[in-house]
């Protein structure tokens, strides 16, 4: 049976969906077989992510409603033979899926090692849909106070769904803010909201430049992803060194020469 988690976060905009995809990727490149469901039904993009959205045929929407098979629906990633897309493309016009819903996940999780539930943002119905889906969930946010504040009000909501297993990524980080003290570190994020750090992933362009498995092996957020990867799956403690670079003289050339750019 397939673990599940549900990745969420406390407002959009923070790379919750980035995150799905790059984690899928990292997880099904170590042999495993993953299924990314797009559960952000109202802006469903979890498809472009990835690369794929030329490639769809039916939705999630047409598996719950008995228009296809789980299978006709799933679309296998193309740099990735162990990870699937099921996608979202529109709407439900119904409230009454959530049983449906859950019977398609249940059936899933027989042919899949996880399935990474990718959640609207926010505490809506939608979110409750797609934490009751789940066993696990990983909370998003970058290093900014209003989206801090967003996160902690999900992580309440969270544990007031009994959700026991939660852990926090911190996506967008950069190392010379932090090391001058202009940002706030992922460990006192950490700290301030009590939730364990599974990973950090820096601020990199070739996240917003490369579909999600296309991001060069040299470039630091696909190593970091990596190590997000190898935590979730061996329950590992590392986290990807983002201020190293920023650190003693060499460090504080590099930071000038960032303030320049």
């Amino acid at each position: 049976m397939a673990k599940k988690i549900v990745i969420t976060s406390g407002k959009g905009g923070v790379g919750k969906t980035t995150t799905v995809a790059n984690l899928g990727i990292n997880i099904a490149q170590k042999g495993k077989r993953v299924c990314m469901i797009d559960a952000d039904l109202g802006l469903n993009n979890l498809d472009m992510v990835l690369g794929l959205e030329n490639l769809i045929v039916y939705d999630l929407s047409d598996c719950v409603e008995g228009r296809c098979r789980p299978k006709q629906a799933l679309i296998q990633c193309r740099n990735c033979k162990n990870a699937y897309l099921l996608p979202s493309v529109h709407s439900f016009v119904k409230n009454d899926v959530s049983e449906r819903f859950k019977e398609l996940i249940d059936g899933l999780s027989t042919c899949f090692d996880y399935i990474l539930i990718d959640c609207p943002a926010g505490v809506g119905e939608e979110f409750r849909r797609a934490v009751y889906l789940a066993d696990e969930a990983i909370v998003v946010t970058t290093p900014h106070l209003f989206a801090l504040r967003d996160a902690d009000k999900v992580l309440a909501n969270l544990r007031s769904l009994k959700m026991e297993n939660v852990a926090l990524v911190v996506n967008r980080v950069r190392g010379d803010l932090v090391v001058c003290g202009n940002m706030i570190s992922p460990e006192e994020i950490e700290e301030t909201l009590k939730c364990k750090l599974l990973g950090v992933i820096p601020d990199d362009d070739f996240v917003f430049l490369c579909s999600a498995g296309d991001i060069p092996p040299e470039s630091q957020s696909y190593k970091a992803f990596k190590i997000l990867a190898n935590n979730l799956l061996g329950g590992k403690n590392k986290i990807y060194s983002y201020s190293k670079d920023y650190v003693g003289f060499w460090g504080s050339i590099r930071r000038g020469l960032k303030k320049t750019l």
